[in-house]
């Protein structure tokens, strides 16, 4: 199982890429600058998030990642939704180039992961973890959104 699991993440490591560069890109177009960003302290919310999956994958067992990756990838951006936050925000189009290109990479990559899951011979505690980490994940994250956005 560990071996199918290792192959399908080295698998996905060269499309998973420089998403952060496009995301930071994004955010030029919007005249955020870049190192401002990259100086700024990461949000506690998202630190919270991605450490929780180093904590699970070292100290119990890196099957825990696929419930961050599920919850990252399971719904992609519905072009439709897309193009009403551009209408909504009146923000440029380009600055919303990550989401565009999310909502044609990750059916793909949804529908891998769905397959592998389904695949792994997992045992009732590797299959908690997974949903451990997409619960905590999806709430982690939300937080990290509340972080940035105004309130209304």
């Amino acid at each position: 199982m560990a071996a199918e699991l290792a192959e399908y993440l080295a698998g996905h490591i060269p499309e998973e890429l420089h998403h952060d560069d496009w995301l930071l890109e994004d955010m030029e177009v919007l005249g955020i600058d870049r190192a401002q960003v990259l100086q700024r302290i990461p949000s506690p919310a998202v630190a919270v998030a991605v450490g929780a999956q180093y904590y699970w994958m070292y100290h119990y067992h890196p099957v825990a990642v696929l419930g961050y990756i599920a919850v990252l990838e399971g719904q992609p951006p519905v072009e439709e939704s897309v193009e009403g936050a551009v209408a909504l925000t009146g923000f440029p189009r380009e600055a919303f180039r990550t989401f565009f290109k999310h909502g044609q990479l990750d059916p793909h990559h949804r529908d891998e992961l769905d397959e592998l899951l389904d695949r792994l011979p997992l045992s009732a505690d590797q299959s908690a973890v997974i949903s451990i980490s997409a619960m905590s994940s999806a709430t982690l994250l939300d937080r990290a959104f509340e972080e940035v956005l105004p309130e209304t």
